[in-house]
């Protein structure tokens, strides 16, 4: 409230319409004017009929008989100041920080790295590593392009060329509609490009045979933004599902299932539906499914966008984890400061195009369309 009467020589030229306005309104006599939608609301009456200089030193007079406490006065408790929120410190709430908490704790677990393989950046990236090392890339494009029936002037992708290496974390970004999906897609094999040649894993995707696709997504882990659990299963069989599909033997799955949710900070909730789950907790058991199978190569499309920003910052950090322990991780998103702070390899996509390939790089100016 105080802030509003902060400049009282300002408040008067906002009064005046309230001080001559009423009394035209109302029968002879005084009447009351609305009240102020404001913390602490305060009734006051009409100062005059006269919309004159009389009715604005009326008004300020009422407006130095509300007894307005001055914001220096020690006595006075002060309005807290609205907490701004940031990816560095997002605004939480309780259930949000205990989410948090335990995606911290499954993280600082030492014995996450037995999943998978330890990786020593000694200050490269794995790209730069991958290269000089002379390693094939897990990702080889050449160029690429696609073509819808529905569009057929508009190609989805055109004449892309990029190579991810075993290792990479690469952000995709861009415009929705610039062709990240359809790239995502045809990494996986469900659609097939239109010309180009793409390498995945070793297989050629542009002569694989349909029979063969299964297996070429069993070296795939998969994330979506919309997390695709099955419904009428708990949070371990929806994991388990994964495995029971390329029929790992039971005793394996009795093992690896709850590890992996312990992993990422779910190993009490084994025997929990998906609709008693938060949203992070949702995306975490989709996770954990996409990785129980300890593929090379992780593809998230859009994990966090159904998201809140403290539990987008938590699955960011598994999946880093993840990464830095081996796996190859290609995310597309749309979250610039998740991408800023992390510094990085970024590609970005403009209308089918690749328009930018950088190391350690940003978001860069893209919205989300």
């Amino acid at each position: 409230m105080g802030s509003h009467f902060r400049k009282p020589n300002a408040e008067p030229a906002a009064q005046t319409p309230l001080a001559s306005s009423q009394p035209q309104q109302a029968p002879q006599g005084t009447g009351s004017l609305p009240q102020q939608a404001a913390p602490q609301t305060q009734t006051y009456q009409s100062a005059t009929t006269n919309p004159s200089s009389t009715g604005i030193a009326a008004g300020m007079s009422r407006i130095a008989q509300m007894n307005i406490p001055s914001p220096a006065d020690p006595a006075t408790p002060q309005q807290a100041a609205p907490q701004v929120e940031s990816f560095q410190n997002p605004v939480v709430t309780p259930d949000q920080a205990l989410e948090v908490q335990a995606v911290d704790q499954a993280l600082q677990d030492p014995s996450f790295t037995t999943v998978f393989s330890p990786l020593d950046l000694e200050g490269q990236t794995p790209g730069e590593q991958a290269r000089e090392a002379g390693v094939q890339p897990v990702i080889s494009i050449r160029n690429l392009t696609k073509v819808y029936p529905a569009q057929p002037n508009k190609p989805a992708l055109e004449d892309i060329t990029l190579d991810i290496y075993p290792g990479e974390f690469v952000f995709l970004v861009g415009h929705s509609g610039s062709g990240k999906t359809t790239l995502l897609r045809s990494l996986m094999r469900e659609v097939k490009p239109t010309s180009g040649s793409i390498t995945v894993a070793g297989q050629n995707l542009m002569k694989i045979k349909n029979r063969k696709i299964p297996y070429l997504r069993r070296q795939m882990g998969i994330v979506f933004q919309d997390f695709k659990l099955l419904p009428n299963k708990t949070v371990a069989e929806n994991v388990a599902f994964a495995l029971e599909c390329i029929g790992k033997p039971r005793g394996v799955i009795r093992s690896q299932v709850p590890e992996v949710l312990r992993l990422v900070g779910l190993g009490e909730k084994l025997n929990a539906m998906p609709d008693q789950l938060s949203g992070g907790e949702q995306q975490r058991v989709s996770v954990a499914r996409a990785m129980v199978n300890r593929p090379p190569l992780l593809i998230c499309d859009e994990p966090t966008g159904n998201l809140d920003p403290a539990i987008s910052l938590g699955i960011m950090k598994l999946l880093e984890r993840i990464n830095r322990t081996g796996t190859t991780v290609v995310v597309a998103t749309h979250d610039r400061e998740m991408v800023d702070s992390m510094h990085r390899r970024v590609i970005a996509l403009e209308a089918g195009h690749v328009v930018r390939d950088q190391e350690r790089g940003g978001y860069g100016f893209y919205d989300a369309l």
